[in-house]
């Protein structure tokens, strides 16, 4: 049997969404900026799929600009609304993913560049925020969920908090995480940037959105024949666009995540008993589609490789840096101990997870966890 419960990384597109996209390829393959009639079809393809983003979000099509991923996305919108403006403060809080923290961290030349502060369960410490806003803040980066914990920020606590002390400030969120599977009004929020990327929702990958406010004057960053508004240069990848409008229409907002998600917690806490930890929020208060724990004394690259092996296919941290470092920065923000986070790993399931696969995955776990706990080091 194979399991895979690395979702956060990726998801497996849909028969729906792969035969949206083998048609696109071969029937709708026609460039949308072409005058005659198949290749005006594209266009309203394209524009369904924007109108469906905006809908999802409660903003303004007109507002969709289609991008490679969540990365293009969060970049456009950092460097893209910071490229005319001069001095002040940008904010990113302590988890971001580096998409985000490097495009704002590359700022740092012309701007005063703070990080937000964690707290212990992985969200924004709101009272280390309200501290770093001033009245020249320019720009708030913060993730709608953590791609690691699961952890949900408090979006409408951290708006309130810049129309009180920064009222110019421009939110950006990257909803990498969050699209889909948690719902958001960008007007009613105040949000005036979120970034979305389709492979994490079942479209293929090389597919994203940015969404904008009409407060949002961007600068490009690919210079070309003009197409996105003269934002992102480049023939649109009507094939991605079609998945991910597939994807959007038929994803199972109605689902047992979350059961799925405490059917696990239980067993793994029974497995490991008082050397059992969860690193984030309380399970039933974070995303239903994350959960990162720790079983003491296994490492988490330990329990990886051997669960590899049983077909059983985790994560350890965010799959774009988890080659790059022995302990997850998230989880040094949260302050977890070095023992615990060397044991973490990430489960992230999606709405077609099924209890039957979490049950194999346990079995395998529990078996691996009591043969590797013998060999810790003292």
């Amino acid at each position: 049997m194979q399991c895979y419960l690395d979702n956060s990384a990726t998801t497996r597109p849909t028969a729906y969404v792969a035969d949206a996209v083998r048609e696109c390829m071969l029937e709708g393959f026609y460039n949308p900026s072409a005058l005659y009639a198949p290749a005006l079809t594209s266009e309203k393809k394209m524009s369904a799929c924007r109108e469906a983003i905006a809908k999802e979000l409660h903003a303004d099509s007109r507002n969709v600009i289609f991008t490679s991923g969540g990365t293009e996305a969060d970049n456009l919108a950092i460097l893209g609304t910071m490229a005319s403006v001069r001095g002040g403060r940008v904010l990113f809080s302590a988890g971001e993913h580096p998409a985000v923290r490097a495009a704002c961290e590359s700022l740092k030349d012309r701007f005063d560049v703070q990080e937000i502060p964690y707290d212990q369960t992985g969200r924004i410490d709101l009272a280390a925020l309200e501290s770093l806003l001033i009245p020249e803040t320019r720009l708030i980066c913060v993730m709608q969920v953590n791609n690691e914990t699961g952890a949900i920020m408090q979006l409408p606590e951290i708006a309130q908090l810049r129309d009180k002390l920064c009222p110019q400030a421009l939110l950006h969120v990257d909803g990498v995480q969050g699209f889909m599977r948690l719902p958001v009004d960008m007007r009613k929020t105040g949000i005036d940037s979120y970034a979305l990327s389709g492979h994490k929702i079942h479209a293929p990958k090389g597919i994203g959105a940015l969404v904008t406010s009409s407060r949002v004057k961007l600068t490009a960053r690919a210079l070309g024949g003009g197409q996105e508004k003269n934002l992102r240069s480049g023939t649109e990848n009507t094939p991605g666009i079609a998945g991910l409008l597939a994807a959007i229409e038929t994803y199972p907002k109605e689902n047992n995540m979350m059961a799925v998600k405490l059917h696990l917690y239980e067993q793994l806490k029974e497995i490991a008993g008082d050397r059992f930890f969860v690193n984030g929020p309380d399970p039933r208060e974070g995303a239903a589609h994350i959960l990162n724990c720790s079983m003491v004394p296994v490492r988490s690259e330990t329990m990886l490789y051997a669960l590899e092996g049983d077909g059983v296919y985790v994560a350890n941290g965010s799959a774009c840096s988890s080659r790059k470092q022995k302990i997850s920065a998230v989880l040094a923000a949260m302050q977890i101990p070095r023992k615990q986070a060397e044991s973490a790993v990430r489960f992230s399931l999606s709405p077609y997870t099924t209890v039957e696969e979490i049950d194999y995955a346990v079995s395998c776990i529990r078996r691996h966890y009591d043969m590797f706990k013998r060999y810790e080091r003292r």
